[in-house]
């Protein structure tokens, strides 16, 4: 048996060989690609919440590819924890709340650009450009280079070689245009992210230049490619289960519980990776030391032993500890963020178009290390 997380986020069913390696090998090592893979719920919570043991300053995908700019993602303490204390203040719920308005707008402005009656890309027309608006919202930077930003943070977070830019080439880009946007909030701050960052208020941490760089492309990476891929999952979810779907329509208030259900079955990183700082034992089994250990998220989030009827959609499901958004130290800032995208967009899509469909014969899915969603989503609004 052989396990490589890029192929396996292209197969639209790569459930059963997740269940076979949570139930029979859930310590897996993958000699082909150096890894260690740990599929079980508890298993991978042991590893989210032990940061000691597992660290993340060696990179946090398959690959080990680590940014050049300090980003919070691959840090280990204390250092991610001057990171995270200095941007968490920014994500007030102030902020979130006026994001809502702005995310109901613009969902409300790219459906009304969808022909109704031919069938489309909802990837270029709903999914990508969403997310991309938010963010860039968010930091107050330009959102008529989406289609840059989408090309070059995808480089950096699918990390497949050969198609587009490289991931260096990706991070680069992203870089030199933050680099262009910093002076100006420097000299002219706004009621945006970046101004924020660059002027904290009296008492707040103070990052450095890097510092405030790194987060930033972290969040034009994270914040735009994993809703992405969360919005589009959720989208053929609600196809393959028209009942949800119906039910949805005519309870919205259920979306709340609902989104959280559609990353816990279609999670949108399907896995990440941690560095063994010591020798660690699991399951009878020896992971020696600076041995690079993946989270398959993917596998865990179906875990019997944690979700009963894992493999079921249950839009009420109650308790949903899914680690979608990882777990600890680095659970996910944006999360609350990602959750509002996915459930406004979700109901007004529905409200709009409550009979669509998805064409899966002719969708194309990321081939990625670290994501797993779709690069092109054919939708009709209306099916005659």
């Amino acid at each position: 048996m052989e396990f490589d997380p890029q192929a396996l986020s292209a197969v639209d069913d790569p459930y059963p060989i997740f269940d076979e390696l949570r139930e029979n090998h859930p310590v897996f090592h993958s000699a082909e690609r150096g890894l260690w893979v740990v599929s079980r719920y508890e298993d991978v919570r042991t590893v989210l919440l032990d940061a000691e043991t597992f660290a993340s300053g060696m990179g946090t995908v398959p690959t080990g590819f680590v940014s050049a700019m300090p980003m919070m993602i691959s840090q280990d303490p204390p250092y991610h924890t001057h990171l995270r204390g200095a941007v968490h203040q920014t994500f007030t719920p102030r902020r979130m709340r006026a994001l809502e308005e702005f995310i109901r707008t613009t969902t409300r402005a790219l459906l009304d650009a969808i022909d109704p009656e031919a069938e489309i890309d909802l990837f270029d027309a709903l999914t990508d450009p969403l997310p991309v608006a938010v963010i860039t919202e968010l930091l107050g930077i330009g959102f008529e280079d989406r289609k840059q930003f989408s090309e070059y943070a995808g480089a950096v977070i699918h990390a497949v070689e050969g198609r587009g830019p490289t991931a260096e080439e990706g991070i680069l880009w992203i870089y030199d245009y933050l680099e262009n946007v910093l002076p100006e909030r420097m000299e002219r701050p706004g009621d945006d992210l970046v101004s924020r960052l660059l002027h904290p208020e009296s008492g707040e941490p103070r990052l450095s230049h890097d510092e405030v760089v790194g987060f930033c492309a972290l969040l034009l990476m994270a914040g735009t490619e994993t809703t992405t891929n969360a919005l589009g999952n959720a989208v053929v979810l609600l196809h393959e289960n028209p009942e949800v779907r119906r039910l949805l329509g005519k309870e919205p208030e259920g979306f709340a519980k609902a989104v959280d259900e559609f990353l816990r079955l279609e999670s949108p990183v399907p896995g990440l990776s941690r560095v063994t700082t010591r020798d660690v034992e699991m399951h009878g089994v020896m992971i020696p030391k600076d041995q690079r250990v993946h989270m398959l998220f993917a596998a865990a989030n179906r875990d019997e032993r944690a979700f009963p009827n894992a493999h079921t959609l249950d839009p009420g499901r109650n308790p949903n500890a899914h680690l979608a958004f990882s777990l600890g130290i680095h659970f996910c800032l944006g999360a609350s963020l990602a959750r509002a995208e996915m459930r406004i967009a979700l109901d007004e899509l529905i409200r709009r178009f409550p009979n669509f469909r998805v064409i899966p014969e002719r969708w194309v899915r990321l081939r990625s290390d670290a994501a797993r969603g779709f690069s092109f989503l054919p939708f009709v609004a209306r099916p005659g």
